[in-house]
């Protein structure tokens, strides 16, 4: 019972908090995004304060009564100073890069203060160590906060939260923003040997080696194209009117190795989807070209970030709704 109104009242205070302070790639905060409240030591000055007025009463004390009064108004304007040390402020989320699962996903900040200095600012997530900054009058600053992952796909945080304690540490002022970050978690890599190779089925190895564009062995000329070496012009036969030529000469292609979930084993899909993450991996470390089969989509054998990227994006995203 007490657990479902527990999360019924997180979830109403997630709804409020969507509506007062909606999710934007740029935050600036206002009164209706600060919320501010008396701390720890606060509550003890206010104490202290309620007996100091009682014994003014108590012994009629007029010299008790001025000390009252006089840290009742330094408190007051303690609260002024709070919360004018973040009204304000824009704090912009700059992205951040995928991550394998179970790292800490990096995310860039920028806090802009368009008019005066602003101290002793405090970022965190639930849980989490806080990192403190200083934001110089009509400047910005550009921080870096780590997030931990769990599991693979989009990650979205939860929100961030800025406040200050400035200027004596009475008042907590502090706001609960969300800054639309969207960063992709790919799968934890599990090591494991590789799988038997795979490549054209059906053809003998020795149909299977492809020659590509290299330094070894002569193949013939070609038409010069811009950007050709001067060292591979075919000068003899530009002297005789045939026209300007390179030479091509070429080397023997490392095999490509397919990979696909039925060459895994595993717990669950979790485990095997972290082999075909550990292979990859090394393939690309080995300089030797893969290609990925993975549910209805195929991506042809080759090498380099930009495929690496693509068949561990389409592992993160394998089986997730709104995986786009």
């Amino acid at each position: 019972m007490s657990n479902g109104l527990r999360a019924r009242g997180r979830a109403l205070h997630q709804r409020w908090l969507k509506r007062r302070i909606p999710p934007a790639q740029q935050i600036s905060l206002d009164h209706r995004r600060i919320f501010i409240l008396p701390s720890r030591a606060g509550l003890g000055f206010l104490f202290l304060l309620a007996i100091l007025l009682i014994g003014a009463i108590n012994y009629e004390n007029s010299l008790v009564y001025g000390l009252t009064f006089l840290l009742l108004s330094l408190f007051w304007v303690t609260l002024h100073h709070s919360y004018r040390n973040l009204a304000g402020i824009s704090l912009r989320a700059t992205g951040g890069r995928p991550v394998f699962a179970g790292e800490q996903v990096p995310l860039g900040l920028v806090l802009l203060s368009p008019t005066r200095e602003r101290q002793a600012l405090k970022l965190r997530w639930p849980q989490s160590v806080p990192q403190q900054l200083d934001v110089p009058g009509d400047g910005e600053v550009a921080s870096t906060l780590y997030y931990p992952t769990t599991r693979r796909g989009w990650l979205q945080p939860e929100r961030l939260r800025i406040e200050t304690r400035f200027p004596l540490g009475w008042f907590v002022a502090w706001s609960l923003l969300d800054l639309n970050w969207r960063v992709l978690v790919y799968p934890r890599p599990v090591k494991a040997p590789l799988p038997v190779h795979r490549s054209g089925e059906g053809q003998d190895e020795a149909q299977q080696i492809q020659l590509i564009e290299g330094v070894d062995d002569f193949q013939g000329l070609r038409h010069y194209r811009p950007g050709d070496s001067r060292r591979r012009l075919d000068w003899r036969a530009y002297s005789r009117g045939q026209g300007l030529h390179s030479k091509i000469f070429a080397e023997p292609q490392q095999q490509s190795q397919w990979l696909d979930l039925e060459q895994t084993q595993g717990a669950d899909l979790e485990q095997r989807l972290g082999m075909l993450t550990g292979w990859i991996l090394a393939l690309e470390a080995a300089g030797r070209p893969y290609g990925l089969a993975l549910g209805g989509s195929r991506l042809q054998p080759a090498l380099g970030e930009a495929h690496r990227d693509a068949c561990l994006r389409a592992l993160a995203l394998h089986g997730l709704e709104g995986s786009g």
